[in-house]
């Protein structure tokens, strides 16, 4: 992704957050890991759909994959691998499925829940912090590799 500092947006709406992850996809590039932190019902998934939209992939296809770990989405530029670590017990876990590839693939990873992999995510990985501030109101803390950890 091509971010240098923090970036904060608000979303007013589902369809703000859906257009926001459009925004987004144009700065991604080839290998970025985008780990998305926010309670249930948040927008993860929204902003997921806007960010696969912006790289070719039909939005309605995508959805969040609680129950299968990861989705693959290869029709677009670029592959997109979208996790939802939610129910993971543990890094062990993720290992098993074959995590690590699809971190280091071809590919966007965008992961929903990362703490509970925390000890897979490498560095260089951006975070996006969504907070609610509202029934639809959202707010996004976009942060580079460099500012993660001072949230």
């Amino acid at each position: 992704m091509k971010l240098a500092d923090v970036l904060i947006v608000t979303t007013n709406s589902p369809e703000e957050t859906h257009k926001l992850g459009i925004t987004l996809s144009a700065l991604t590039e080839l290998g970025d890991i985008i780990c998305l932190h926010g309670d249930l019902g948040a927008g993860k998934t929204a902003l997921v759909k806007g960010v696969a939209e912006g790289l070719g992939i039909n939005p309605t296809k995508v959805n969040s994959p609680t129950f299968t770990l990861i989705h693959e989405y290869t029709e677009g530029k670029i592959p997109v691998y979208h996790f939802d670590a939610y129910r993971l017990k543990s890094a062990t876990e993720a290992l098993e499925i074959g995590t690590e590839e699809y971190l280091y693939g071809d590919g966007i990873s965008l992961i929903e829940w990362p703490e509970k992999m925390e000890s897979l995510i490498p560095p260089e990985a951006y975070h996006v912090y969504i907070e609610k501030a509202g029934s639809t109101l959202r707010t996004f803390k976009i942060t580079p590799p460099l500012e993660n950890g001072h949230s």
